[in-house]
């Protein structure tokens, strides 16, 4: 599966799809195991995937403006603004994922939910990097849900001990 993407657009999408399902799903399995407030959760968690996919932004924006200027072979010709916009939906959009469950149901059914259907989302977008990239989709599927899982049991283990 061969797709004609600047190597540069690629990068920015599948960070932010992959830091928005990570990170979004630490913060909100974490807060939920904190705070039994379903108000609360909603509330922080579209702060936080808010401030996290605008921070990613600009921070893919600095970054990629740095590497251009280091660039004196002209290789990276890539669109700043492009980049920091690919950046942007590609976290919002897979940061909502996991918290959409709170939306639906009470804070554990959407607890367990979220946890599933973002480790889920995270296996397929690594499947499909995998085959895009034409990389073992397998092996790039797994790697990608062991590091959200990672991280996924650092939120919620945070939260359940710093309970409120």
């Amino acid at each position: 599966m061969k797709i004609d993407l600047h190597e540069d657009y690629f990068r920015s999408i599948m960070f932010g799809l992959q830091d928005g399902l990570v990170s979004t799903t630490g913060v909100v399995v974490g807060i939920s195991a904190g705070v039994p407030d379903k108000a609360i959760i909603i509330l922080a968690s579209f702060v936080a995937v808010s401030v996290e996919a605008s921070s990613m932004a600009a921070g893919q924006y600095s970054s990629e403006k740095a590497v251009h200027q280091m660039d004196k072979s002209g290789k990276h010709n890539d669109s700043l603004m492009m980049g920091a916009i690919l950046m942007f939906f590609s976290y919002l959009g897979a940061g909502l994922i996991p918290i959409a469950p709170f939306l639906i149901f009470p804070p554990d059914t959407a607890r367990v939910t979220s946890i599933v259907v973002a480790l889920t989302g995270l296996f397929v977008i690594g499947y499909f990097k995998g085959k895009i990239v034409e990389h073992r989709a397998l092996r790039s599927a797994v790697e990608m849900l062991i590091i959200g899982g990672l991280a996924t049991a650092i939120g919620l283990v945070v939260g359940n001990f710093l309970k409120v």
